[in-house]
């Protein structure tokens, strides 16, 4: 078989640390969202305070994606809801173009933001409200698997919008999507482990959390050797190369959450004050290390066809 070198004709973005600051938390506030959706729908009633703190992660890391956004946009920031909004004379509106995958994305990220700061607030209500209980019935169900359908766009978005510009490395491959995706929800799995050290009815989801986040890791480790065959194949593999610190701290983020997972047991709040504080100083290391793998992964990735 025979692979011939893809032509490229077009300027690079230059794109700044600002969009690589978006992608970062677009991964974190989609995949929050979904994790916490999971923990709600299908894992223990010992999970709610998880799934709690995953709403709430979500919609604080949503918030600053906007910021991001138009921060990228300089002297022109306040032009931003020009996405969404037409000022054209004579054809003012909304802006949608369904052909368009940035007004997507950004249509998107609105939709979501919906979702996300209902259910943000229904866990700021039952946190206050003693033996409340979530908002059940068809319609809490169908709510939250809505929002964990947007949740999922969100985390891969990004990925996506690479995939189909016509840069090098960017275009070349078809994995930009899915490995954004399963980095997102490794960091976001991460966050939550964290986060449970500030939230003590949470740690009976530490295990679950670890769990989780190996198998997003193994995804995410798959994935990254395609995307690395299809720019080799490509001939666009070169750029890639004098960003290796990146990539190998990419690497150690996903061998860390392997390394924590494996045989990893549940921690459950009767097992005492010790256990508890032997697991949160490990989770605060290995979740430090996969979010800043999953921050480089994606440094990687832009700064390599720029």
């Amino acid at each position: 078989m025979i692979y011939l070198a893809a032509e490229h004709f077009v300027r690079a973005p230059q794109w700044t640390w600002y969009i690589l600051g978006y992608f970062f938390f677009a991964g974190l506030t989609g995949g929050c969202y979904a994790l916490a959706t999971l923990l709600r729908l299908v894992g223990d009633a010992r999970d709610e305070p998880a799934a709690r703190l995953g709403f709430y992660a979500s919609f604080v890391t949503l918030l600053v994606c906007p910021v991001l956004l138009t921060a990228d946009l300089g002297a022109s920031w306040w032009k931003f809801w020009h996405m969404l909004v037409d000022v054209t004379p004579g054809d003012q509106g909304l802006n949608f173009k369904y052909w368009s995958p940035m007004s997507v994305g950004v249509w998107a990220l609105l939709v979501f933001g919906l979702f996300a700061a209902v259910s943000a607030l229904e866990s700021f209500v039952l946190d206050r409200r003693a033996g409340a209980r979530p908002l059940g019935g068809i319609a809490g169900l169908v709510f939250n698997v809505i929002g964990g359908v947007f949740a999922l766009f969100i985390a891969s978005y990004t990925g996506v919008l690479l995939s189909v510009s016509n840069q090098p490395i960017w275009s070349d491959t078809w994995m930009l999507g899915g490995l954004f995706l399963a980095s997102g929800l490794s960091g976001s799995a991460a966050l939550l482990a964290l986060l449970t050290r500030y939230r003590p009815d949470a740690a009976f989801s530490l295990g679950r959390l670890h769990e989780a986040d190996g198998y997003f890791s193994i995804l995410e480790l798959v994935l990254l050797v395609a995307f690395f065959l299809t720019i080799i194949a490509a001939g666009t593999a070169g750029p890639t190369v004098p960003l290796l610190p990146l990539w190998l701290l990419a690497l150690v983020g996903i061998g860390s959450s392997l390394v924590v997972a494996r045989g990893h047991m549940r921690i459950r709040p009767a097992g005492g004050s010790a256990a508890i504080a032997r697991a949160g100083t490990d989770t605060l290391v290995v979740s430090a290390l996969v979010l800043l793998g999953v921050l480089a992964l994606r440094a990687a990735v832009i700064f390599s066809a720029q």
